[in-house]
């Protein structure tokens, strides 16, 4: 059975009319002792951490699994046998799931461009959701997922586990204090190392186990000229956003969180590109970007080349690979990591790295009350925003030379260091840094979450969207 987002709201509503109920009927109301029915979606290595972290915990019971691959599916209901002791609701159309009364929370492990349907989908039909990050493909669904959790009031939490991290919390209470004095700047930072995911001649066949076109989703549905059909789709714009959304998210999150800022940065600019790889991959592999906030600038840079040619070792950032660094007038912190440093680089204070994010999901779960999610899904969407921003400007960007691109940069010391590192990292690998795209500065429109005066920028807010899996506009 197969049925398009009209055929499934209107038969919904068709059978909570019959009942006499509201939609939001099918939403239990969990006391402290009530066992959490979880439907995953999503099979893949995120989703077996799901299944994991939810299935261990007390009062908790995965009773359904989706995914577009059987053979997946199988593989996963099988763990979830072997380890809980109950078999798993097997359920390949996310849309026939979303029609089954059997469970209270759906858990979202796909990729981000299948994100937005389900989350709506289950505020829709009174389930809480868990969606991993980044929030959304585009910045727009991402409002639209936002606006479906306000009008069905369902709780929803953004898998930007950083928010339940004692190191974070704590990091922030300090820096607030004025201990270390004002914020100068804070540098994020991924380095990350990928391989390329291939170039093919002939198109990569789809297994015999899966419904691609349902697979596709919203995104185009297109012949495969990589090698791995999985997950390596995050290294297009078709149906991914790069590491700087896919990582990113965490540390700009954790930046935004500290700043307290609620908008699109005043400006943005990114520079990079796709080197070395020479893939069906589109997305940056170097890049770097300036968010421009009033309180302190926000900087990001992603390396997924090693060090340099014929080294195994991966660049840093002050000697961590993965971070948010607060620069401030008496030393810096790494955030994730919960250290405080002078400027000499002698650790002043350290703070714990414990974190729960998914026992904050079910705590708040069963409290019934927003106020206790820690990654509530606005918070998600205004630091995913940010990320895509960050792209936006990339992929409307054009060849320079690194004369042009000091220019465009202008008085900004911050981001003049930061592409210094990336001009000696490019000279590393031998690559000509006039290969590099220059994206141009976009200012921000306010609380609008679009740009101003840039229709070719405004488009990459709205996205496109495959039929029948359109996202649809919700209000409230």
């Amino acid at each position: 059975m197969r049925m398009n987002r009209r055929q499934f709201v209107k038969r919904t509503a068709i059978s909570a009319a019959a009942a006499g109920l509201p939609m939001l009927a099918r939403g239990r109301v969990l006391g402290a002792n009530d066992e959490i029915r979880i439907a995953t979606i999503g099979c893949g290595v995120r989703g077996g951490f799901h299944i994991q972290s939810f299935g261990s915990q007390p009062g908790v019971r995965i009773v359904a699994l989706c995914d577009p691959d059987q053979e997946r599916l199988a593989k996963a209901a099988d763990r979830v046998e072997a380890t809980y002791k109950n078999r798993p609701e097997q359920v390949v159309d996310v849309r026939q799931l979303m029609d089954r009364k059997d469970f209270d929370v759906v858990s979202v492990a796909t990729m981000q461009y299948w994100h937005a349907l389900p989350t709506i989908w289950a505020c829709e039909t009174g389930r809480h959701v868990y969606v991993e990050k980044p929030l959304a493909h585009f910045i727009w669904e991402g409002r639209q997922m936002v606006n479906a959790a306000r009008k069905y009031d369902r709780l929803v939490q953004i898998g930007t586990q950083a928010r339940s991290r004692v190191a974070d919390q704590q990091s922030i209470d300090y820096i607030k204090s004025g201990q270390l004095g004002k914020i100068q700047y804070i540098v994020c930072f991924a380095n990350k190392g990928r391989s390329p995911i291939g170039k093919r001649t002939e198109p990569l066949a789809p297994p015999a186990t899966l419904d691609y076109d349902l697979w596709c989703g919203s995104a185009r549905k297109e012949p495969l000229y990589r090698n791995q059909l999985q997950y390596d789709c995050s290294f297009t714009w078709n149906m991914g956003d790069g590491e700087s959304c896919n990582q990113g998210v965490h540390e700009v999150d954790v930046a935004r969180w500290l700043l307290g800022e609620t908008t699109l940065p005043r400006r943005v600019m990114s520079i990079g590109g796709r080197f070395v790889f020479n893939d069906a991959g589109d997305v940056p592999n170097t890049q770097i970007m300036y968010y421009d906030y009033p309180s302190a600038p926000i900087l990001y840079e992603v390396h997924n080349l090693r060090a340099g040619k014929n080294v195994n070792t991966m660049p840093n950032y002050r000697g961590r690979a993965v971070d948010t660094c607060v620069h401030c007038e008496g030393g810096y912190v790494m955030m994730h990591a919960g250290k405080v440093m002078d400027h000499q680089d002698k650790v002043i204070k350290e703070f714990p790295t414990d974190e729960d994010h998914f026992g904050n999901f079910i705590r708040a779960v069963r409290s019934g009350k927003r106020a206790d999610l820690n990654a509530e899904i606005l918070e998600g969407h205004l630091s995913t925003n940010i990320c895509h921003a960050g792209n936006i400007s990339y992929r409307l960007g054009h060849r320079a030379a690194p004369d042009e691109i000091l220019a465009q940069i202008g008085d900004l010391p911050p981001f003049v260091a930061m592409f210094e590192r990336y001009l000696e990292h490019l000279k590393a690998h031998d690559i000509e840094p006039g290969e590099s795209i220059l994206g141009p500065w976009l200012a921000g429109d306010g609380d609008q979450e679009r740009f101003q005066n840039n229709d070719a920028a405004n488009k990459l807010v709205k996205g496109e969207y495959r039929e029948p899996y359109v996202v649809p506009e919700v209000t409230i």
